[in-house]
């Protein structure tokens, strides 16, 4: 029977090569799943990965997708690293989005510079202390953060439903469960004349910088590592865990509150239901998939950006439904898991345990 040895020191080359293995492989397989579909395979490829380059704003738009799953993925994977499973980004992000609307639905008619900037700090607090809860339950009652962050994105959900159903509803908004539009001192500022890029991408660029500085730079990047790859060595040398989670969590929190924040003042323009549009999910793939490392994590975000806004023109020119879309972000993930684990394993056949079976 196979075994699956950890290598003593994995392939640099290797690693480098795994992600372009697995898009690889990704393009070949959804070759063939939209050839079973009966769609033209050449024009949906072309449409995915192709189109969203060829157009000044369709590229405007991928750089305007990058900003939140840069910005998430970067506050995720300082917790991944740390065994730290937050799973709940989504709703963190719903949270931060709430928070951040509060100020233009009651100072409607406020036009204060600072506005916007109270917006996100606002919601920054918001996500975090939404990952709080989870946090507080993990280190008190030992609760599992996987179960209570996912769940907590639920109960996020359903209040944004009551408040666009209820106390923010707009009441010239001809019924849609909406809030009041935002006036302009509320919206970001945009960085590319003409498009929707706003400074959303600088806060995913940032956050990026920053998580570079804590996990190689600092003393607490370093218990972070030690305390996810090695607990009882961390322990023994007097790291606590439950201080890794709880920054674990609260960077995270704070990571998708703020980019739920940057999404209402920005290309939303007021608190929607669509705000929960699945950056909070999708930032897990795209945490894992640039490797948990900041510069893998630009070049991942960037590639999920480019096959989501690829995605939109694919339904249009190959009419594609929207779960082919879907299938192919996640078979990105699971070839590049398959391929991290050549990297980090060898297989190894136990001689004994085959004639055992034979």
């Amino acid at each position: 029977m196979p075994e699956f040895v950890p290598r003593e020191h994995a392939s640099v080359r290797a690693s480098v090569l795994a992600p372009f293995l697995a898009l690889a492989l990704t393009v070949v397989v959804s070759l063939v799943l939209f050839a079973l579909l009966g769609k033209p395979s050449g024009a949906a490829l072309h449409a995915l990965f192709i189109e969203p380059f060829l157009s000044w704003y369709s590229f405007s738009e991928v750089l305007l997708k990058t900003g939140p799953l840069l910005l998430i993925a970067q506050g995720l994977a300082i917790g991944f690293r740390a065994k730290v499973f937050n799973i709940g980004a989504e709703g963190q992000l719903i949270l931060g989005a709430i928070c951040a609307s509060a100020l233009p639905v009651y100072l409607p008619t406020s036009t204060s510079p600072w506005l916007w900037p109270a917006m996100m700090v606002l919601g920054a607090l918001g996500g975090a202390l939404w990952a709080s809860i989870a946090a507080l339950w993990r280190t008190w009652l030992n609760a599992s953060e996987i179960l209570v962050t996912l769940m907590l994105s639920l109960v996020a959900s359903q209040l944004l439903n009551y408040l666009l159903l209820g106390p923010w509803k707009d009441p010239a908004g001809f019924n849609f469960p909406q809030s009041v539009m935002f006036q302009y001192e509320a919206m970001l500022p945009t960085l590319l004349p003409g498009t929707r890029v706003n400074v959303s991408l600088l806060f995913g660029l940032a956050a990026t910088l920053a998580a570079w500085v804590l996990m190689q730079l600092s003393f607490l990047g370093y218990q972070l590592v030690v305390g996810g790859l090695a607990p009882r060595a961390a322990s023994y040398a007097g790291f606590r865990g439950g201080r890794a989670v709880w920054v674990s969590l609260l960077l995270g929190g704070l990571a998708a509150g703020l980019a739920g924040a940057a999404e209402v003042a920005g290309p939303i323009g007021q608190l929607q239901r669509s705000v929960a549009s699945g950056y909070g999910f999708t930032a897990i793939t795209v945490a894992y998939l640039g490797g948990l490392r900041p510069l893998g994590i630009v070049l991942s975000s960037f590639l999920m950006a480019v096959i989501t806004i690829g995605g939109d023109s694919a339904m249009v020119t190959a009419d594609l439904p929207v779960a082919a879309v879907r299938v192919v972000q996640g078979l990105l993930l699971i070839f590049y898991l398959a391929a991290l684990v050549g990297v980090r394993y060898r297989i190894v056949w136990s001689r004994i345990a085959t004639q055992a079976t034979s």
